[in-house]
C-alpha cells in the first residue's frame, strides 16, 4: 500500500470562506487544504489536494488517479447533481471513494437532493461542514487498511 490519497474538489470550492458562509462556513480553501494535509501527516497518509471548476479536468484527475492513489475523497460540488462523466470516471477507479459535501444537500433545494455519484462510491459524508473532510480522511484510511 502506498498510503497516498487524493482529495478532489469541484466548482466554486476555491471560493470557500467568501461564498455563502451560512452554508459553507468561514474556513477558506487554503485553510481547508492545510487542515487536511496536517491530518494526513498525523495518520500516515500522503494527501494530494486538487480543485477545478472544469468538468473535463476533474474527469482527467480521476482517471489519472487510478494508478497513483489508494483512495479518493471527492466533493464534486455542483457536478454532483449533473455529471454522468464524473460518475463514469469514478466507477472506473475500483478503489475506495468517499463522497463529501460541506452542506447537507438534503436540506437544500430539491435539485440538490439527487447525487449522480452516490451509486458508485464507498460511502458519503454530508452536512458536517469542513470537519467532514477530516472525518473522510480518517474513514478512508481505515477503509484502505481493512482492504489490505
Amino acid at each position: 500500500m502506498n498510503n497516498k490519497i487524493i482529495i478532489i474538489n469541484g466548482p466554486n470550492l476555491n471560493l470557500l470562506g467568501e461564498r455563502e458562509q451560512s452554508q459553507y462556513g468561514s474556513t477558506t480553501f487554503d485553510q481547508l487544504k492545510e487542515n487536511c494535509l496536517k491530518k494526513g501527516k498525523e495518520i500516515g497518509l500522503e494527501i494530494e489536494f486538487a480543485q477545478s471548476n472544469i468538468e473535463g479536468e476533474l474527469v482527467d484527475i480521476i482517471q489519472n488517479a487510478r494508478n497513483k492513489y489508494e483512495g479518493i475523497i471527492i466533493n464534486a460540488a455542483g457536478f454532483t447533481h449533473t455529471s454522468v462523466a464524473i460518475r463514469d470516471a469514478l466507477e472506473l477507479f475500483k478503489k475506495p471513494i468517499i463522497e463529501l459535501h460541506i452542506s447537507n444537500i438534503y436540506k437544500r433545494e430539491e435539485f440538490r437532493h439527487k447525487s449522480l455519484i452516490s451509486g458508485v462510491v464507498t460511502g458519503g459524508i454530508f452536512g458536517l461542514g469542513s470537519e467532514g473532510y477530516i472525518l473522510a480522511i480518517i474513514s478512508l484510511q481505515k477503509t484502505i487498511q481493512n482492504e489490505n
